[in-house]
């Protein structure tokens, strides 16, 4: 049944409100609280001469277009409503367009949810995510309220409340949902970044297809193919060897990946590739067939496929007996804006990558030393025409093309070169993993040197410097 147009009254104010039928009667609500800022629980609304439920079937309603619907309800502590109207992009002047988009929209906190807002604004940078979660086959509540909210924030130029998807988050996954004696408690950006992908990856969203993909591509592609396993998901090769027995064969494993760890415990870790090294390489217990008991292996990994979009995690929380909380490291380990994760790759990834990877970095070597020699030179003569620069784009990415491996342009979202830019950060303030406060940290898409800032719904445009502090010190990482 399609939505259909309401008037909602509430303190002398009307609201024409899109209520769609088929959905559940506490989505309705959210709405309203994105409007008036007052809580699902204080509201009161009467409908077809009763007082409307979360378990309401809305379909049973008959609602008629145009119907209006009194509401009352106070918003308590919450912010007042503010005094302008939501604006949407199709309402605006061109002026007011020139204003207002050079800020994405934030969201707003709704109880120590700054770790779901940092996760949701980190994961928005993904654009082949939001056009994949366009498919009109999802069921998943969880994955349909996440692409409902990323249009909303695509539409407004306002702070936009995700009541609707914390209440999804939260069904599906309680710990996000627990409180004490000063209310809800703050939650692991971490936990709920899984989570979230754990979930898209369970709603088997369809792989994201650009315009120009081969038809090789299209049928090599499985039936089993989701956007979270081609776009987000590398793969690991493991190689077990007993120490305790050295003549026991080694034995080869694989296993799959959405997020690399960065280790930051030891003094010696002061960069982000040697910790996340260091977690591929680990000493381990377990039974020896050729010993028949428990003994030492050595265990090292390295990635065999590696996705378009690469997480990595620095585990800085961990559990101190003595005051039974999870407290954090703060040492700094830097992170680079550009990363090559040749050396982390099996040598027969190296094989397929390196070419290309060797090309590019070639390439930027090349562009730099023309940047310095542009510089220093006082001749204008020197300088490219846009015309002659665009012969040479073209010519660069017809030799790109060549040096892609085969199988590798087969594989839908898998990386073809090793080397990867730094997208999104997602920052915690604090000592503690049950207090503090995260951020989201997101490139500027049309910018090498802006960085959007979301402090919920604080957003803020910062230059890249700011990114470099992230690493650690001052409790922030």
């Amino acid at each position: 049944m399609p939505p259909v147009k309401v008037n909602v009254k509430w303190k002398g104010q009307s609201y024409e409100v899109e209520l769609d039928t088929d959905a559940p009667a506490s989505d309705f609500k959210g709405q309203l609280y994105s409007i008036t800022d007052v809580e699902p629980s204080r509201q009161k609304i009467m409908i077809k001469g009763g007082i409307l439920k979360d378990d309401t079937d809305l379909k049973t309603l008959n609602i008629k277009e145009g119907a209006t619907i009194m509401m009352m309800g106070t918003p308590g502590e919450l912010p007042k409503e503010p005094p302008k109207k939501t604006l949407f992009i199709e309402d605006m002047t061109d002026r007011q367009l020139a204003e207002t988009l050079k800020l994405p929209s934030g969201l707003k906190n709704l109880g120590n949810t700054c770790y779901m807002n940092s996760t949701l604004q980190c994961l928005r940078i993904i654009p082949e995510l939001q056009e994949s979660l366009n498919s009109p086959d999802l069921q998943i509540n969880l994955t349909t309220s996440l692409r409902d909210l990323y249009k909303q924030l695509n539409r407004t130029t306002e702070s936009y409340v995700p009541f609707t998807f914390l209440q999804a988050l939260r069904s599906a996954f309680p710990q996000f949902d627990q409180r004490n004696a000063n209310g809800y408690m703050q939650q692991d950006a971490e936990e709920c970044w899984s989570q979230i992908v754990t979930s898209l990856n369970n709603a088997n969203i369809p792989v994201y297809r650009p315009n120009d993909i081969s038809t090789a591509s299209e049928s090599s592609s499985s039936s089993n193919e989701s956007f979270v396993n081609q776009y987000m998901t590398g793969e690991f090769t493991s190689i077990l060897k007993c120490v305790d027995a050295p003549d026991e064969p080694a034995s080869t494993t694989k296993s799959t990946f959405t997020k690399l760890s960065c280790f930051t415990s030891d003094k010696d870790i002061n960069y982000m590739q040697n910790g996340i090294l260091m977690a591929l390489d680990e000493n381990i217990e377990k039974d020896s067939p050729s010993l028949g008991h428990i003994a030492n292996y050595t265990k090292k990994s390295r990635i065999s496929r590696l996705p378009s979009y690469l997480t990595v995690g620095f585990v800085r929380f961990f559990w101190k007996n003595n005051r039974q909380i999870r407290t954090k490291i703060t040492r700094r380990v830097q992170f680079p804006f550009d990363y090559d994760a040749y050396d982390l790759c099996t040598d027969e990834l190296k094989q397929k990558i390196g070419p290309l990877r060797n090309h590019i970095l070639e390439r930027e070597k090349e562009k730099d030393t023309a940047k310095r020699k542009a510089k220093a030179s006082l001749n204008p003569n020197e300088k490219e025409t846009a015309e002659s620069k665009s012969d040479k784009d073209n010519e660069v990415n017809d030799e790109i093309k060549k040096l892609i491996d085969p199988d590798l342009e087969k594989d839908i979202g898998a990386n073809v070169s090793g080397l990867y830019e730094l997208c999104a950060v997602l920052t915690h303030i604090g000592r503690s993993a049950d207090s503090g406060h995260y951020i989201g940290w997101a490139r500027k898409h049309d910018s090498t040197e802006e960085w959007v800032k979301y402090d919920d719904d604080k957003v803020s445009i910062v230059p890249q410097s700011e990114i470099q502090k992230l690493d650690g010190s001052g409790g922030s990482a």
